[in-house]
């Protein structure tokens, strides 16, 4: 074989060339097109401006007194904030898992003995208890009373009596300062 290619050779060659190089060429121009024209459906798919602001909410506890409870609101739901008592600490730390319906800690559910915090939705049916205004029924064990099926919480939110399978949820939060948390 030689190494010299004939005319026709060196045409066919050079025809070979052009076409993938058109082939390339065109499929790149083709995928960023496609590209540059699903984005805007894509980018559609993410959350709003006003939806991302509702994902957290801050709240000041300072004004809150000890004894005392708020309901705020995340996502559409209550979130209850009670400033516990040091009894209220202490009858949550005093129980053993082993007498709960659903078996956690008092220590597992707060961040600081005195704040506790959780969203105020019974895990039965979705009813919302009883329990954060003076003078409403706080149930047998002086947390959280659900009146629709009778599900009774405890100070720290275990539920300790009724058809509630769990213990009202803690939602993520986390302290901003002292006097100032961040829920979500």
């Amino acid at each position: 074989m030689s190494d010299t290619a004939t005319p026709e050779q060196t045409a066919e060659i050079d025809d070979q060339s052009k076409r993938d190089f058109l082939f390339v060429s065109t499929a790149s121009v083709a995928a960023v097109g496609t590209a540059l024209a699903a984005w805007p459906f894509i980018d559609q798919m993410n959350p709003a401006a006003d939806t991302l602001a509702l994902s957290t909410t801050e709240v000041d506890l300072e004004p809150i007194e000890e004894g005392q409870s708020i309901t705020v609101v995340w996502r559409g739901k209550p979130v209850f904030i009670r400033h516990r008592t040091a009894k209220e600490i202490s009858e949550a730390s005093a129980v053993k898992s082993a007498d709960l319906i659903d078996p956690e800690g008092d220590a597992e559910r707060v961040q600081k003995p005195q704040w506790l915090i959780m969203v105020g939705v019974c895990t039965h049916l979705g009813c919302i208890p009883l329990g954060q205004k003076s003078g409403e029924s706080k149930g047998d064990f002086g947390g959280w009373f659900c009146p629709c099926h009778g599900s009774h919480y405890d100070t720290s939110g275990r539920i300790r009596k009724g058809p509630a399978p769990k213990n009202l949820a803690v939602p993520e939060y986390s302290f901003l300062s002292e006097s100032k948390v961040k829920i979500g």
